[in-house]
């Protein structure tokens, strides 16, 4: 089983001999806290006790304010049996993993609604390898009305009293992300689980780019504790962006020039069905469905960083990370080969951007990341940085490929990151710049991204930590030039990577930092496991 196995620190069943509960439940009254010497003795505090069956015996089962404890019921044997010492162990769950309770009843096709009782189901959020989470359940078996309500009644006041676990979610749905499988994704492996936890959901089906931005600009959001985004990169970053458009309409800001943004007003909930998913896998930890569907579920929450992207004073969008160059380029050729499918447009659109590979004349300005402490106390308060002493650092020449990136960035290509160092909330952003250099070694840098060495342990790869970046393309036509083709030059200027979504622009982008700026529902991920993953792009 599962289940953690420990021995009782309960007093009442402590020493060698089993109590036998009485089978109906029955509450312990106890003294109120008096000192901050007592909270483990209160965590212990006994609310109910009874007999139940679980697995296929009879236990002594105690539901304490933290945590529920069984061991099994068995007859006397001498001292000093150690198979019946085993086979006493008490095994325990937290009720902090708990996430649903409902009453088991065996239901005929005639009996639709109710049927006989046969006791309590606990649906349980457990942990396993590399962050993934799963479900599971507990029965407790009791054929008493009486005692499985009082225990049901219980059970339902505790996890009520958990916080950030929302009741009700606004759901956005991409059909056609990836293969076209988000819908199935949703109603085969989300959905349940939501109406287990009993999650009021409103779905709305992404009907085109930009159909979350035009109704979360207007849509009417007290009702709701969270949003949720079904689908890929493009999608999550929509949603994400038109959230925090909101919050800043809702304060009462100028929504096309900003520059101390408010934190989005509701925490936002990332399903991987996309062909990448990078902002899920950079939260999570693995782009697993299930996984992302329980942190929602259990309230897990966590602030994370963001970037604006303005040009000539004006906000173009938020967003979590950014290529310009050969980035740009192969998701601008990706966006012109629709008709293929996502994986063989991806590697297309790669081989093409190698095969015309060239560099970007421009010149790149950055802030780096200041860590003294009035600097950290004003990023917790969400602040901006604005110190006149800050000293701005600039390099200029023919670059291969910029990146910006205020997440790590975790794909199925980049197993460790394609800015390993970063942090989803650490208050920086990593600039990552590959000068012009050959085809060859160029393609060496972007395999390394696919195994355990230093992708960036190149002459010609250049990585700062920074807080404000300005990119100023210094061609004047999108490096076009009329007697080579050029698929990815447009009249709207330079292509973009913001976050797999294709931005255009003919001017400089300032890109700026701001800490903690939106919540999203996932937990705290454990380090990336270093295993060698073999790259399929080239």
């Amino acid at each position: 089983m599962p289940w953690r196995r420990r021995r009782s620190r309960v007093s009442a069943l402590e020493g060698g001999q089993e109590e036998e509960a009485p089978p109906e439940a029955a509450a312990v009254p106890s003294a109120p806290l008096t000192s901050p010497q007592q909270t483990e003795e209160a965590a212990e505090r006994i609310l109910l006790r009874g007999i139940f069956e679980i697995g296929r015996g009879s236990c002594d089962v105690v539901l304490s304010e933290r945590a529920l404890r069984w061991r099994p019921i068995l007859p006397e044997r001498p001292a000093g049996d150690s198979k019946h010492d085993w086979l006493c162990k008490e095994e325990f769950i937290e009720l902090k993993d708990v996430f649903s309770v409902k009453l088991k009843r065996r239901c005929s096709v005639k009996q639709q609604r109710s049927g006989t009782l046969l006791g309590i189901t606990l649906f349980i959020c457990l942990k396993k390898e590399q962050n993934k989470l799963k479900n599971s359940t507990l029965d407790l078996i009791n054929l008493s009305e009486d005692h499985c309500d009082i225990w049901f009644r219980q059970f339902k006041k505790i996890l009520a009293g958990f916080p950030n676990r929302p009741k009700s979610l606004k759901i956005f749905l991409n059909p056609q992300s990836h293969k076209k499988e988000a819908t199935q994704v949703y109603y085969e492996k989300v959905e349940p689980l939501l109406k287990i936890a009993g999650i009021k959901t409103d779905v709305t089906i992404m009907e085109y780019q930009g159909h979350a931005l035009s109704l979360l600009k207007e849509c009417e959001l007290q009702g709701f504790d969270g949003v949720v985004c079904v689908g890929g990169d493009g999608s999550a970053s929509e949603v994400a962006h038109a959230l925090l458009l909101r919050a800043q309409k809702n304060a009462g800001m100028e929504t096309d020039r900003i520059l101390t943004p408010v934190r989005a007003q509701l925490p936002l909930g990332l399903i991987p069905a996309g062909s990448t998913n990078v902002l899920a896998h950079s939260l999570h930890g693995v782009p697993h469905v299930v996984t992302a569907t329980l942190h929602i579920i259990m309230g897990h929450v966590q602030l994370v960083d963001v970037c604006t992207f303005s040009s000539t004073g004006k906000l173009l969008r938020f967003g979590f990370s950014a290529m310009f160059g050969f980035g740009g380029r192969a998701l601008a050729l990706a966006e012109k080969y629709r008709w293929m499918s996502p994986n063989q447009r991806r590697d297309f659109a790669v081989i093409k951007a190698l095969a015309k590979l060239k560099p970007e004349d421009c010149e790149i300005s950055f802030l780096p990341f200041n860590t003294s402490d009035d600097v950290q106390e004003r990023r917790e308060q969400g602040s901006p940085k604005c110190d006149c002493n800050d000293q701005w650092q600039m390099i200029q020449g023919q670059f291969l490929n910029v990146s910006i990136m205020a997440i790590p960035c975790l794909c199925s290509v980049a197993p460790r990151g394609l800015a390993p160092n970063t942090r989803l909330n650490n208050g920086s952003m990593a600039l990552i710049i590959a000068q012009n250099t050959s085809r060859s070694e160029f393609i060496k840098h972007l395999k390394r991204y696919a195994s355990v060495k230093n992708q960036f342990n190149f002459p010609f790869v250049e990585t700062y930590t920074v807080e404000e970046v300005k990119v100023h393309p210094r061609n004047n036509t999108s490096g076009y030039n009329p007697e080579e083709e050029d698929e990815t030059a447009s009249e709207n200027g330079f292509p973009w990577n913001v976050d797999g979504d294709l931005m255009e622009v003919s001017s400089e982008v300032h890109i700026r930092l701001h800490p903690r700026l939106i919540s999203l529902y996932g937990g705290s991920m454990e380090e990336v496991n270093d295993s060698k993953v073999t790259c399929n792009c080239f």
